[in-house]
């Protein structure tokens, strides 16, 4: 090589060197861009290059890209409710209700992994195809955290029932599969190649669960203090300083006259102030607008303080298009720009968490590929835990488990329904498995009809789903109820199909087609998605009873999101088991656990009344008379309540080193996985629970076989109302420890232990 050829290629390596230092020094004139910065350094240097005007769009849920910085388009808006939704193909999981029925949080979160894998894979494949849309991003509004007061109200379905603990422990094992692995505190977000994997969300603050027809106006005034902190903030306080949520959504009723997007007292005070909450706060959709619009709250005189009063809530971002009024707001003095950038910082601080801005040789996450999205390692974890939500309620002179080789009529509006399996806020699987279609792969089944509409003289309900205008099913066609020959159906026509048959298993119950977010529904016993009737339909009463009186054995398969009044049905059905949606893989599940290949170990989260008469004031938020906690009157099936297909006997407990004992005797010839349940009560406090409850737990119990049980209650169980202070905190007293299999207080035994 001559001496210029050399002189050629050093002068190469030389100007190559040149061009790095330079790219490297752009890099650190522009701090944003440094990976090896903080979130929020890099988020404090991004915001000090915006307008006011870009600030404002950054506010809302669809971020538009901003070129001249490199910023990205971004969508807060998704669902993952149970399961990827509304974005396409995806597993879809029972609703949330069901699995709260499976009483297994390190299931949920198997669930909410796995479906944190697929949101990824969605997002990686539109930034590869260079558009964000909604429901493509990484921004998750779920959980519904909302206790379940009441069985009337339709998105009671999309909530993990009426207990405090348990939607906690639910609440958290979706934030921890949503998330990801959190980093320890005071480690930087992308210095060390750590990112979230996605924001999970804590919805909706606070104290909302209808109705759902006057949401947009209702205000809930004169709340318990007791019941407000005992009852309705345990799990968002739990889901905020244990589960390092990232976002909570603010509900839309007013709470003591102000808004809740609007409520300093919510946001401000109890969220950020007492409970340290550093992630953002999103606004339910649209109701920032309920704030000026006189038929609404009407709080706000026009938008611009409408706007103003949010952020100055605390409220930073918007599912809306109002926060574009934040411009004529700074204007007007209505509120700061310096305002606006403590919110957006927020903002900017979780898009850099989540490697927003990085590329993918940094964020792990933007590795995962579209093979995991609907494939069979998800559906099998669907399958399980559509088989673990299955509530057997009951089972006379054991009808249950059925014999494959028994002649079985499927019959009901719902046997062949894949629609009503996937719920509300669904994902569309790669396939649904009915319950038709899974008896028809186990046993032998010698008939099928629907035999009759689910309600009488359906019509066609329309709905506007929740936050914004997107519906649940895929096709306008899918939102009928079919008045097909069913309306033409005689009883002679029905008992002729299952004239040979051994058993009879009817498929009814409800459907998200009338039960859901602020639907209009022109059908008895509903109003605006909510119920106004919590009995089973006429037409399905009538039905079961004709064929009891026709001398067949039926097994009732309820299919619902919430609890049913079915006091007549417990005459006229042998067995009665609860399916709620299913999922995917729903129908497989149930054709399992009805003929015994699966022993049904669901247990209910919510209490099932005797009928609506039951139920208080609907529009009342006391919680007196309200759930197995505070009701006097006995229900038909208390909460915690399941059959098996075997007997599991329970020893007097013992408590000692802040662990709870008991002896588990299995009786039959079966084996189990029991659940074991453990109330507290206080004694002398006659304003509080009868039981609540603080603890459970699965054990394995082979045939014949005794187990010994041990359930940690730790001192911080003893939590307890602390009416001198108006707080929750550990006080001295003695409480009564119950362990049983369900809060039916003829199942539990108890041992006194006294707190110092």
């Amino acid at each position: 090589m001559d001496i210029n050829s050399k002189s050629n290629i050093m002068t190469k390596k030389i100007l190559t060197l040149v061009c790095c230092c330079a790219a490297v020094f752009n890099t650190f004139a522009q701090p944003y861009k440094d990976p090896n910065l903080s979130a929020e350094a890099r988020a404090k240097d991004l915001l000090s290059r915006l307008s006011l005007q870009e600030k404002a769009q950054l506010m809302e849920h669809t971020s538009p890209a901003i070129d001249r910085l490199g910023i990205p388009a971004f969508n807060w808006w998704n669902e993952a409710l149970h399961g990827i939704g509304r974005s396409g193909t995806a597993t879809v999981y029972p609703i949330t209700m069901g699995l709260a029925a499976t009483w297994d949080d390190a299931l949920v979160e198997r669930a909410f992994s796995a479906a944190s894998d697929e949101a990824r894979a969605k997002n990686n494949i539109a930034r590869q195809n260079g558009r964000i849309r909604q429901y493509q991003c990484l921004s998750f509004w779920t959980p519904n955290i909302n206790i379940f007061r009441d069985p009337r109200w339709g998105r009671g379905q999309e909530t993990y029932g009426e207990d405090p603990y348990l939607t906690t422990k639910m609440g958290l094992a979706v934030v921890r599969g949503l998330q990801g692995a959190q980093g320890d505190e005071g480690i930087e977000y992308g210095s060390k190649g750590q990112y979230r994997k996605l924001l999970a969300c804590a919805k909706h603050f606070a104290v909302h669960s209808g109705p759902e027809y006057n949401r947009h106006s209702f205000n809930l005034e004169m709340l318990p203090e007791r019941d407000l902190w005992e009852t309705y903030m345990p799990a968002f306080k739990a889901l905020v300083q244990e589960g390092d949520v990232q976002e909570v959504m603010c509900a839309y009723h007013r709470f003591d006259g102000e808004p809740c997007c609007g409520n300093s007292r919510l946001l401000n005070d109890i969220l950020r102030k007492e409970w340290g909450f550093k992630g953002l706060v999103t606004s339910d959709c649209w109701a920032i607008n309920d704030f000026f619009n006189k038929n609404n709250h009407g709080t706000s005189d026009s938008k611009e303080s409408a706007v103003a009063t949010a952020v100055l809530a605390g409220t930073d971002v918007e599912c809306g298009s109002t926060y574009r009024s934040l411009t004529d707001a700074v204007a007007q003095g209505k509120i700061t720009e310096e305002k606006i950038n403590e919110s957006l910082l927020r903002l900017l601080k979780a898009r850099f968490e989540l490697g927003d801005f990085d590329s993918e040789d940094l964020v792990p996450w933007k590795k995962i590929g579209p093979e995991v999205i609907a494939n069979d390692e998800h559906h099998q974890i669907t399958l399980d835990a559509a088989r673990k939500s299955i509530v057997l309620l009951q089972n006379k002179q054991n009808i249950l488990p059925l014999s494959k080789t028994a002649k079985v009529a499927v019959i009901g509006p719902n046997a062949n329904d894949s629609v009503m399996m996937w719920g509300n806020y669904n994902g569309f699987p790669r396939h649904t498995v009915t319950i038709l279609e899974g008896m028809k792969q186990k046993g032998n089944v010698i008939g099928y009809m629907k035999a009759c509409e689910l309600v009488q003289n359906s019509s066609r309900p329309q709905r506007r789903n929740d936050e914004g205008p997107a519906r649940d099913y895929g096709h306008d066609e899918a939102l009928q109820i079919k008045t097909d020959d069913a309306t033409k159906t005689t009883d002679k026509d029905v008992l002729d199909c299952v004239k040979d048959a051994d058993v009879v298993v009817f498929v009814g119950g409800i459907s998200p087609r009338v039960e859901g977010e602020e639907m209009r529904v022109t059908l008895p016993g509903f109003r605006g998605g909510d119920r106004t009737s919590i009995e089973l339909p006429q037409i399905q009463r009538d039905m079961l009873k004709m064929l009891h009186d026709a001398g067949k054995k039926l097994v009732f398969v309820n299919c619902s999101g919430s609890a049913m009044a079915l006091v007549p049905e417990t005459t006229t059905c042998d067995a009665i088991v609860q399916a709620w949606y299913g999922g995917e893989a729903g129908g497989e599940a149930l054709a399992d656990v009805l003929y015994g290949d699966v022993n049904p170990t669901g247990k209910l989260p919510i209490t099932f009344y005797r009928s609506t008469d039951q139920l208080p004031d609907y529009e009342s938020y006391a919680m007196k008379g309200r759930t197995y906690r505070y009701m006097t009157e006995a229900p038909l099936w208390y909460f915690g309540y399941g059959l098996s297909y075997t007997d599991v006997r329970y020893g007097a407990p013992t408590y000692k080193n802040n662990t709870v004992s008991v002896s588990l005797t299995n009786t039959g010839k079966v084996a189990t996985e029991e659940l074991v349940q453990v109330y507290l009560n206080k004694q002398g406090d006659t304003d509080g629970p009868r039981a609540t409850l603080r603890a459970y737990k699965r054990f394995v119990v082979p045939a014949g076989k005794t187990v010994k049980a041990d359930i940690p209650l730790p001192r911080n169980s003893f939590e307890w109302w602390n009416p001198n202070t108006n707080t929750m905190n550990v006080s001295a007293g003695t409480f009564n420890v119950m362990v049983g299999p369900s809060s039916n207080p003829a199942d539990l035994k108890s041992v006194a232990v006294t707190i110092k």
